[in-house]
């Protein structure tokens, strides 16, 4: 079956190498949108997007990944933007939720010409006393759970390759 949104979905690719140039406001504009219509559970909308851009706070979200995480090397892979996705840890779908907003963003993102990752460790990450810290200075509430973020930007060089599909991916009954 021939269809925009379902070759999107073919195409996307998680890249690992960023261009350093910052991506335009209209651009992260679109994909934070995109998130905001994701679907959540009962439409209750747990998640909180935070775009990261400043070169103060992509610093300290690096720092403070690579503390939950260990690792040297910077686990955004160099990409101007990181958005990180929160979702209030009293509902019972937070992850599911913030899931959905992640692979949605994602999505947009290729579909406008961007390149993004889905990037672990938010919720090691905010469970850290520094982390909380970072969400009282942004004026988040403290209990927001970490879900997972994106690294965002224009890929350098071309989007890998994808990995054949396994046959017994779908199975009908």
């Amino acid at each position: 079956m021939e269809n925009k949104m379902l070759d999107l979905l073919k195409t996307r690719r998680s890249v690992r190498a960023y261009r350093p140039e910052q991506i335009t406001p209209e651009e992260l504009a679109a994909v934070t949108e995109a998130g905001t219509w994701a679907p959540t559970g009962m439409g209750l909308q747990s998640p909180v997007i935070v775009a990261v851009q400043s070169p103060k706070y992509r610093k300290a979200v690096e720092e403070l990944n690579k503390k939950a995480r260990g690792g040297e090397q910077d686990p955004y892979y160099g990409a101007p933007t990181v958005v990180l996705v929160l979702a209030d840890s009293s509902r019972g779908t937070c992850v599911e939720d913030g899931s959905c907003v992640l692979a949605t963003m994602m999505q947009a993102a290729h579909a406008i010409g961007l390149s993004s990752c889905w990037i672990h460790g938010e919720r090691e990450m905010f469970e850290l006393p520094e982390g909380k810290a970072l969400l009282e200075e942004w004026g988040l509430p403290t209990t927001l759970r970490g879900v997972g973020s994106i690294a965002l930007g224009y890929g350098e060089g071309p989007a890998p390759q994808p990995k054949e599909r396994k046959p017994e991916y779908v199975k009908v009954v």
